[in-house]
Formats: C-alpha cells, structure tokens, sequence
C-alpha cells in the first residue's frame, strides 16, 4: 500500500495567535486560511513539505458535538491533554532556544529519554502538547 500523511487536525482557542505561534515561533508555513461563520481553518505546513500539513480548526465547529462535550474539550486543551503533535529537528537545542526566546509554554527542556530519544515539551496558545525529537 501507498498511503502518506497529508493532513492532521489540532484546534485552536483563537486563531490569530495559533497562526503567529505556527508561522512565527515554529516557521511553517501558511497553506490555507478559511473563515466560515465567524470561524477559522488555517492550514499550516513545514517549509519543503508541501504535502504534509496541520489544520488549525474550531472545536467548536465539529458537527454533532453537545454543550457539555465542548465544555469538556475546551477544559481538556486548557489542560493540555486533549490533541498532541509530535515534531522533529535536526537541532534540537536551537530549535528550543528559539522556542524560549519566543517565550512560548515549556512544559519540559530537551532531554534523553529512557525510550530512546532526546525531546522537549512546549504547549502552543490553545494547550496542545508539543513534543520535539531530535531527529536521527
């Protein structure tokens, strides 16, 4: 089978700062942006990787959801356990370094991990965990 990541989505609480901590802070760049209904989709993606992206979308915009389940989403970005995206750098220690001077959330520094691999944890402005390995 032939199958490739194209899209993956990660809400957002305002998207004004997700685009600025995406574009500014990590680099991407802006694929699409869509506003509907006084909502938002930004498409986001990594610089030379036109076929890979991020979509920054409303959780409040999912079809079906009730009063108490978007509640609970929303608590649970706050939080940061409700999506998680998983990176990687060729450097790891200057993409953190850009990271701090972005003033962005650190949840953990870089560090070797007992699995295997050397990451850090950032959250981005709606809460979703972050976690950038060096890449091997």
């Amino acid at each position: 089978m032939d199958i490739t990541i194209h899209s993956t989505f990660l809400p957002h609480s305002d998207p004004e700062t997700s685009l600025a901590f995406y574009r500014d802070v990590l680099g991407f760049e802006i694929r699409n942006d869509v506003a509907y209904g006084g909502m938002r989709w930004i498409t986001v993606g990594p610089v030379g990787q036109p076929a890979t992206s991020i979509v920054l979308y409303p959780p409040g915009a999912t079809p079906g959801l009730t009063d108490d389940e978007r509640r609970t989403i929303t608590e649970m970005m706050a939080k940061g356990t409700f999506a998680m995206l998983l990176l990687a750098s060729k450097d790891l220690d200057a993409t953190f370094q850009r990271l701090q001077a972005h003033d962005a959330e650190i949840v953990q520094e870089p560090t070797d991990q007992p699995y295997g691999v050397r990451d850090c944890g950032v959250r981005d402005p709606a809460g979703n965990m972050i976690r950038i390995q060096q890449a091997r």
